[in-house]
């Protein structure tokens, strides 16, 4: 059995999984993938930030700044069944480069529709549901490729790492992303574009990773594979579930260009700096869990940053002053950074490589939901109800998440270890 074939696997808490810091960054393979996931998301946020305020400028409906999160989401539901069956039967390294040039074509078609003038939001929904189309492919294939870049020693590194790819470029491409608008919104646009082709670029340096065995042929029960596992899996399935269902419920960030333009008074640069927030306090405690791993009681202490996380949300709700907006914003991104990191781990590392695809695209659905649909949540609940009271209530609803989750799955609740035990 090769180093690749191993790498989802650890024997004891003791064994040096971890290992140094940036041990992950050893292999160059792994760089160019962390690399090409960094540039890909750090377009992806400037497009999220001057699309947001665009559309929000045009048309001053809260409800729409729902819809680009719900457009988003519905590709990676409808094509659940498909995409991590695609990513186990083909090359992860061609599904991932594939989804990217689709990218790149979906951020092209939002320039020359903005270069001709939007009058309607209507055609920019149309490129964000291609775009979505793409994630569903890249997320699976993306998520399964990185366990066969690096061997099972620093798998765990390059998980903290690999997440930390999204929260570093959630940082910078937010504030970059008002600051390129403020300048205009095809700058915005072709930065973003420019990005996902050296992204494309990267992915295609990537070395072809071994073979892992024989391939099996897809049938239509093999489609079904990732959903019998995680039923079986009680603790995989509490983890991705209670992320679900807090995020969906506490999500804030479809709102920030209302608590941007109308609560804060900030302008596009402003609404960079709450969307980086988040990616701030991500980034710092992904740097603090490399060098200091979560090695006893996971769950609780899941459980625990999850209830954490709606806390920081309800505070994000109510408060009308920057300083503290952007203070609990970071909170929040630092909580959920703890929870990403032991779900993200926990899934991989219980996961057999041969369906590990199909259970990363059930995965993909799962966060879809709890973010892009979460969006759509928190922005039809603003048009219902105020902006604020929606933010307040998802909050709430997440600390609540966590509590009925402890009862719920105690087999999550009492996980020591983010990988078999034996």
């Amino acid at each position: 059995m090769t180093d690749e074939s191993q790498a989802g696997r650890q024997d004891d808490p003791e064994d040096g999984a971890v290992g140094a810091r940036f041990a992950a960054f050893s292999h160059g393979a792994f760089v160019r993938y962390w690399l090409a996931r960094f540039s890909t998301t750090f377009a992806v946020q400037i497009i999220a930030v001057a699309v947001g305020w665009q559309i929000y400028a045009l048309t001053r409906d809260p409800l729409d700044l729902g819809l680009i999160g719900l457009v988003q989401f519905l590709p990676l539901l409808l094509l659940v069944l498909v995409t991590g069956a695609v990513a186990d039967r083909f090359g992860r390294r061609l599904v991932m480069g594939s989804a990217i040039a689709l990218e790149c074509a979906c951020a092209g078609a939002i320039l020359f529709f903005s270069w001709r003038g939007l009058t309607t939001p209507l055609p920019v929904f149309v490129a964000l549901a291609g775009m979505g189309i793409a994630r569903a492919f890249f997320g699976p294939a993306s998520q399964s490729l990185v366990v066969n870049l690096v061997p099972r020693r620093d798998f765990a590194n390059a998980v903290a790492w690999n997440s930390s790819a999204w929260q570093v470029a959630s940082i910078g491409g937010p504030v970059a992303g008002g600051l390129l608008y403020g300048i205009s919104a095809n700058v915005a646009y072709t930065t973003a574009l420019a990005m996902l082709l050296t992204a494309l670029f990267l992915v295609s340096r990537i070395p072809k990773p071994p073979v892992r065995g024989e391939v099996k042929k897809v049938t239509f029960s093999s489609l079904f594979d990732g959903l019998r596992f995680i039923r079986r899996e009680k603790v995989v399935l509490g983890a991705i579930s209670l992320d679900l269902f807090a995020v969906l419920l506490g999500g804030a960030v479809a709102l920030l260009p209302v608590y941007a333009h109308d609560i804060l008074d900030l302008g596009p640069w402003g609404l960079g700096l709450l969307r980086a927030a988040p990616g701030i306090g991500a980034v710092s405690m992904a740097a603090f869990l490399a060098a200091s791993p979560i090695r006893d009681h996971a769950g609780r202490v899941l459980l625990f940053f999850v209830a954490l996380f709606g806390i920081f949300t309800v505070i994000f709700g109510i408060s009308t002053l920057t300083w503290l907006s952007i203070a609990a914003l970071t909170l929040v991104g630092a909580a959920d950074m703890v929870s990403v990191y032991i779900r993200e781990t926990l899934l991989q590392l219980w996961t057999p490589d041969e369906v590990r695809g199909r259970v990363n695209a059930v995965n993909m659905v799962f966060l879809g939901a709890s973010n892009e649909l979460g969006e759509f949540r928190a922005g039809f609940m603003a048009a219902w109800i105020g902006v604020v009271p929606a933010v307040v209530f998802g909050g709430v609803g997440a600390v609540a998440v966590a509590t009925g989750w402890a009862l719920l799955f105690p087999q999550l609740r009492d996980a020591r270890y983010l990988h078999r035990a034996g």
